[in-house]
């Protein structure tokens, strides 16, 4: 399955993905930044170029006012989905400004609840989301993941393969019930029969 890999203006860490032919590579303003100085060409470059500070030589930009309602990282996922893309890893998208952070969140949510998949990635941590189904994890034994609903009660909720087990349970925002969990060694399975989890995972 093909990607669309997005490289937003936030922290880096040391991941750096191997982009395959018929991949998409979007650069997201200072995004743009990042990805030359890994010696990286993106297929596309969106934004109103205010974190980069200037318009890049590119011969495909997408620029938008710097007055706007969505931030650049969402404009270059509306730029990969109507491109047909429907799996997403955002790079750069953790860490810097917390308003940015939960705003790529709260972008993830809105992604999974098309149907489409997703995963930000930024310095120590991973996050990805599930709605309405499973998701299926490997993770060393004692890697720590966390497991929250951010938005309306999540029901259903059964926790696999973790060190902390959940059997058809309802999370709710007011609640960090899924806070600081761990693999076992072998898949972590989360369901969730209704609702949207979002799935932090930390990394080296």
């Amino acid at each position: 399955m093909s990607i669309c890999y997005i490289f937003a203006s936030g922290e880096y860490g040391k991941e750096w993905p191997d982009i395959q032919p018929g991949d998409l590579s979007i650069a997201a303003d200072g995004g743009y930044a990042q990805m030359q100085a890994h010696g990286v060409d993106p297929d596309l470059v969106v934004g109103d170029f205010d974190s980069l500070g200037y318009v890049p030589p590119h011969p495909h930009i997408v620029r938008h006012p710097a007055e706007k309602d969505d931030t650049d990282t969402a404009l270059a996922l509306s730029e990969g989905w109507s491109r047909g893309y429907r799996t997403f890893h955002i790079y750069g998208s953790l860490g810097g400004r917390l308003d940015h952070t939960l705003a790529n969140v709260q972008l993830l949510c809105g992604l999974v609840e098309q149907g489409g998949q997703g995963m930000l990635v930024g310095p120590g941590m991973t996050v990805t989301a599930v709605h309405n189904g499973t998701l299926e994890l490997e993770g060393e034994t004692g890697r720590t993941l966390s497991i929250f609903c951010l938005g309306e009660p999540a029901h259903g909720v059964t926790l696999e393969g973790v060190k902390y087990p959940l059997h058809g349970a309802t999370m709710t925002v007011q609640v960090p019930l899924g806070v600081s969990n761990e693999f076992l060694g072998g898949p972590a399975r989360i369901t969730v029969e209704r609702g949207t989890l979002v799935v932090m995972i930390v990394s080296d």
